[in-house]
């Protein structure tokens, strides 16, 4: 299979990470799982009762099915940007205590608080890199590292497309980009020549709560620091693998 390949019908991704002397050790990859939002959609004024359970089950379910022996989080495993409190903090800690297999989380903009708050082994902002797959939350530029990776993913950016019909609906969905990268930007940013044959995944949320990107519709600016600019072919594919075209003819 490819470095990193989506769970056709699920926003999540499975990556051959290698592991020690060729072991095949393969990670579930998930992105913005965001804990404990319902609370803040709350103090907004949308009434929606705690999905927090239904998340772990889910997640629990994927980690069976594919047999992954790694769980990465993408970076936003948590929502609040300080330290979690309940419910939150309750969420996460029955996540970590149902997870049968080890964990890493790739620091993400609202991952502060929770990294001091439990003991997880969280990565620098820059992300870090297993095998030949380099992992960023998004939030702030991939290290020189991760860049030199094969295949690299990110979130952040909840990647969704609004799709229209002839007679004037429209339905919003969760997607992917992909695309190689340009190593342009990163010189530029680095000072200095950064090279990279990269090809990078930008992962959906895993939350379906969380909003997104609608990355097809003018007006929509990325969040990431680098894109578009860093991947300029990027497509969009749907979450049940139907490929779009590249996101700036979609």
């Amino acid at each position: 299979m490819a470095l990193v390949e989506p769970i056709p019908g699920e926003p999540a991704a499975l990556a051959d990470t290698g592991g020690p002397a060729g072991s095949g050790e393969t990670a579930l990859v998930v992105a913005d799982y965001h804990a404990g939002i319902e609370r803040s959609l709350r103090r907004e004024g949308v009434e929606v009762q705690s999905r927090g359970p239904q998340r772990r089950e889910h997640l629990l379910r994927l980690v069976d099915q594919t047999g992954a022996d790694r769980v990465v989080f993408l970076g936003d495993l948590g929502h609040a940007i300080g330290t979690p409190e309940d419910p939150e903090a309750e969420e996460l800690a029955d996540l970590f205590d149902a997870l049968p297999v080890p964990m890493t989380l790739v620091r993400g903009n609202h991952d502060g608080g929770l990294a001091e708050e439990f003991d997880v082994p969280v990565t620098p902002p820059g992300g870090t890199r297993i095998g030949d797959v380099g992992f960023a939350h998004g939030h702030t530029w991939p290290s020189r590292e991760v860049l030199a990776a094969d295949t690299v993913c990110v979130g952040h950016e909840h990647v969704s497309v609004r799709l229209e019909d002839d007679v004037g609906g429209a339905r919003v969905e969760r997607a992917w980009l992909r695309g190689p990268l340009d190593a342009a930007p990163f010189s530029e940013y680095y000072g200095e020549e950064v090279e990279t044959n990269a090809d990078l995944v930008v992962f959906p949320a895993f939350n379906d709560l969380s909003g997104g990107t609608w990355v097809n519709v003018d007006g929509q600016g990325f969040l990431a620091p680098f894109l578009p600019e860093a991947c300029p072919d990027a497509e969009i594919y749907l979450m049940d693998g139907t490929r779009l075209g590249r996101f700036s003819s979609v």
